[in-house]
């Protein structure tokens, strides 16, 4: 990964993101693929910056900056299409998708 400007912006948003649910259990680990190659290897990552989800199955990645946090958290499935945004209340103005 280094710490390339796109990196240290994943790294940021996925923290502020994760940040909104202090009580959601969870375990984030940040491999630097010029200082841990092998790992990077075996975890299939082929462009930097990837979120890989492991659990639930299947495992999924994303790769970018995460500066989408709406598609960051459906795709990692913590946010259901017609569900309230992180953060916001189902009554709130503005709350529900306009697609």
């Amino acid at each position: 990964m280094g710490r390339t400007r796109q990196s240290l912006a994943a790294i940021r948003n996925l923290r502020a993101y994760f940040a909104e649910f202090p009580d959601l259990d969870y375990e984030l680990t940040i491999v630097d693929v010029l200082e841990q190659p092998d790992r990077a290897e075996e975890s299939r990552i082929l462009a930097t910056p990837t979120l890989v989800r492991l659990m639930p199955l299947p495992s999924l990645r994303i790769i970018g900056d995460l500066s989408e946090k709406e598609i960051v958290w459906q795709t990692i499935g913590l946010l259901s299409d017609d569900s309230a945004r992180p953060g916001s209340h189902p009554n709130d103005e503005g709350s529900s998708h306009d697609r």
